[in-house]
């Protein structure tokens, strides 16, 4: 097939796709600045992102970390790692490897915790449906049971698998039951008292998490108690007193989908995150469409992959929900399977997605304002300004939506195209073209070496490299690619080197014909 020539060169330029990835809407139908994949890149409000890095914090801790807690009470902050191989609790407050276990051969590592400080001080307290539930003091652990100085009497405390603060009081889930315990006021033990709610819960199950959701019901703020059940009733309670009939009631009863995970729900600003098999809602609007209405979830815009993940990893430990505000992000870990977990990334400012590769964590905390992930065996430090992970480059990849560049119905030869960079050294990049609806990754994987900039007190002068401030990059390359629209694929492979992506520039020729 012979190419007919048509009309002289044309350049279009298209920003860079802050509207992040959709995973919602046809190929055909998807906004300029969204992307068909967005991997490893984080969309701002005017440009994209190259995403942190992670380094290596504590080491040494023995299998799978499932459960980071940190401890903070007055000016006194530490962070405790469980393992699952080990089947101990590590302190990893300190860089580096860590040293003895603080409390051995627990029966597994997915704990659930809070902070609470009574006039006794300030504690720690963590439950993980298998052992007696442990209360850290900041010296010392001890397991409550019915008969320990501080004891919980009344339940079963190896059954509790779940934990929460209202109201200065301590609130307890007994696993694989619908019921609720809660100590006395401003205590740490006492004897438990349950809400049962086997008569209320239309489709059964069992309690899965609970948190506390404030809002506004026209006589103040006011906080109300939210359980949600594995066939995802959500029953929400008002009030102070369980055991009183005057000041506490049943503010309703909704149906969502199943939740998925046990760290389902998170407390978000003034309003409740919760991760169901419908996606990620947030509870005041997802509890007035009452699920008639699919975009009220945060998660609209990636809803496809979404119903994905949730469909085929629902089972696997590892699901949660993340907020930094240091970052302005959200994001779900999606445990792919062990060692193989992602993230999909909101930012908190513009609702725009991404998704995060190689960040293989199996749970998360913040510790001093920094989010930290359990991987194998060690903790790490995440999202750091390294721009590496560990000694690896961090490795992006996006496909942008599939533009016809204002002329339908007509075939277009595509011949180069410049990225607008902002970086402060020479990463190694990709450019290539995606014709008609063909979402295949037809480039290979590339990969750059690690930078080494220079150090001071042991950099040598004319000899290291010394890092600059932010400099504009817009190199042409070529690209091949024949038909009626196109989508620009964009990689990159960098060791601690900084990416900021503005635009990019394409060079075609329209009217171009098959004879």
């Amino acid at each position: 097939m012979a190419l007919v020539q048509g009309n002289a060169a044309q350049v279009a330029s298209l920003p860079a796709p802050v509207g992040g990835w959709n995973a919602r809407d046809s190929l055909a139908n998807m906004e300029p600045t969204d992307a068909v994949t967005l991997e490893n890149l984080f969309p701002q409000t005017s440009n994209v992102v190259l995403r942190g890095g992670y380094a290596e914090h504590a080491t040494g801790l023995g299998g799978q970390v499932q459960s980071l807690m940190v401890y903070n009470s007055g000016a006194t902050v530490k962070m405790f790692g469980a393992a699952a191989t080990s089947l101990n609790i590590y302190d990893v407050t300190a860089a580096g490897a860590v040293g003895a276990a603080q409390v051995s051969s627990i029966s597994n590592a997915k704990y659930e915790y809070i902070n609470v400080t009574t006039a006794a001080g300030g504690y720690l307290y963590a439950v993980n449906g298998a052992d007696a539930p442990l209360l850290y003091d900041g010296t010392t652990w001890v397991s409550v049971t019915a008969i320990s100085t501080i004891a919980i009497t009344g339940v079963t405390t190896t059954n509790l698998s779940n934990i929460q603060l209202f109201k200065n009081r301590v609130w307890l889930l007994e696993k694989n039951t619908l019921k609720a315990w809660y100590l006395p006021t401003n205590a740490v033990g006492g004897a438990a008292q349950a809400l049962d709610m086997s008569a209320i819960a239309k489709q059964g199950g069992s309690l899965i998490d609970m948190d506390a959701w404030t809002i506004d019901a026209g006589y103040g703020v006011d906080d109300q108690l939210a359980f949600i059940t594995s066939n995802g009733e959500v029953i929400l309670w008002r009030g102070t007193d369980p055991a009183s009939a005057s000041s506490w009631a049943l503010a309703g009863i909704w149906k969502l989908g199943a939740p998925i995970g046990n760290r389902c729900m998170l407390k978000y600003g003034g309003d409740l995150l919760v991760l169901t098999t419908d996606g990620l809602l947030p509870l005041a609007q997802a509890l007035q469409s009452s699920r008639l209405d699919p975009r009220v979830a945060l998660s609209n815009k990636i809803s496809g992959a979404i119903s994905y993940a949730t469909q085929n990893y629902k089972s696997n430990f590892g699901w949660e929900i993340v907020f930094s505000p240091e970052h302005n992000a959200v994001w779900i870990n999606v445990p792919v399977a062990v060692g193989q977990q992602e993230q999909y990334v909101m930012n908190t400012i513009t609702q725009s997605w991404c998704k995060f590769t190689n960040w293989d964590a199996n749970c998360f905390s913040s510790y001093d304002n920094q989010p930290y992930f359990g991987g194998s065996g060690i903790v790490y430090k995440a999202w750091n300004t390294n721009y590496k992970d560990d000694t690896a480059n961090i490795a992006t990849n996006s496909l942008q939506a599939f533009n016809y560049f204002e002329s339908r119905g007509v075939q277009k030869y595509f011949t180069r195209a410049r990225p607008s960079l902002f970086t402060d050294g020479l990463p190694e990049i990709f450019l290539g073209v995606n014709v008609d609806f063909n979402v295949q990754d037809t480039a290979a994987a590339i990969s750059a070496p690690v930078s080494v900039v220079g150090l001071w007190d042991s950099g040598v002068w004319d000899s290291a490299l010394w890092g600059a401030g932010l400099q504009i990059t817009n190199n042409w390359q070529g690209i091949t690619g024949i038909g009626y629209c196109a989508a620009l694929q964009f990689k990159s492979a960098s060791s601690g080197l900084q990416i900021e992506w503005a635009a990019t520039d394409v060079v075609f020729q329209g009217g171009w014909a098959g004879i």
